[in-house]
């Protein structure tokens, strides 16, 4: 048995603990553990079965949630996403029943945010993968709690039931809030605007706002990456998932970065922009993979 621990309230914990357990060809039964309101969707989960934390539970309610759903399922292995101490400072040495094997998927984050929640027994890693670069002093904090540590390109896992809609023109992909949504299609627009274009906008995303204006179509296609293909631009925030899945098609690709507690959408937008830093492989079967 394996556990993943993707706590947080969006998409990308669980799309990145996808593509982690495709990547590394993980075989045997997998839970998941999470807060995110897509676990429901099992085309986000893959079908692995899924425990979802009690809503409104602190930092010590959370550990302790955690304490319980490990000593019940009695996993070989944890898989902790993002978040090397959970997104409250939940995880720690703890909460870790003795004996299970910890492995550690590290992204971007704000280091200096993030940095008050490490707790005072911190939780120590048997692995811990960079899925992209990080800032040094988060490095220095992973080497320091890690036994090894090294970089790790994540392919998706093959969509076993492609769309039958093929949108092409302009993608706007966003899972939400409805906010950033609005902000998202306005700054396509303008895109095409500066372009000289007119072209036809499709949002992808899960919801359709309803402030959505009528001449923008709107798909539940998940995932999407397999329409950017077909796309003449794909507009997106820059989180870890967006930016790698849309890497294969760069040139197509326009980001606008979002403000986020921990991550640091800002600092991969400029870096991608700069040409630095590999991204990770989208597809299994040759997609154009090179490049979240």
């Amino acid at each position: 048995m394996i556990v993943c621990y993707a706590h947080g309230g969006g998409l990308g914990h669980l799309t990145r603990i996808r593509a982690y357990l495709h990547t590394r060809a993980v075989r045997g039964p997998v839970t998941i553990l999470t807060g995110s309101p897509f676990a429901a969707d099992p085309r986000v989960t893959g079908g692995h079965p899924v425990r979802s934390a009690p809503a409104g539970l602190g930092r010590d309610g959370l550990t302790r949630w955690i304490a319980s759903a490990l000593a019940e399922l009695a996993p070989a292995e944890l898989v902790v996403d993002a978040f090397p101490a959970g997104l409250t400072g939940e995880l720690s040495a703890r909460a870790v029943p003795p004996g299970v094997r910890v492995v550690h998927l590290a992204r971007l984050l704000r280091w200096d945010a993030y940095r008050p929640l490490l707790p005072a027994e911190p939780l120590g890693f048997d692995e811990t993968w960079l899925v992209e670069p990080v800032a040094a002093e988060h490095e220095a904090y992973l080497r320091s709690v890690a036994a090894a540590l090294a970089p790790l390109e994540l392919a998706e896992p093959p969509v076993a039931a492609p769309s039958p809609t093929r949108p092409g023109g302009w993608l706007v992909v966003h899972s939400g809030p409805p906010g950033e949504t609005a902000e998202l299609v306005a700054y396509a627009r303008e895109t095409a605007a500066l372009e000289g274009v007119r072209p036809r906008l499709t949002l992808v995303s899960p919801i359709r706002p309803a402030t959505l204006p009528d001449d923008v179509a709107h798909l539940d296609v998940y995932p999407a990456w397999p329409l950017f293909a077909d796309a003449e631009r794909i507009v997106t925030a820059a989180g870890f998932n967006a930016v790698r899945q849309a890497a294969p098609w760069a040139g197509r690709h326009r980001m606008m970065p979002f403000p986020r507690r921990f991550d640091d959408q800002f600092a991969r937008a400029a870096r991608v922009r700069g040409g630095r830093g590999r991204p990770a492989p989208v597809g299994n079967d040759g997609d154009e993979a090179v490049k979240t």
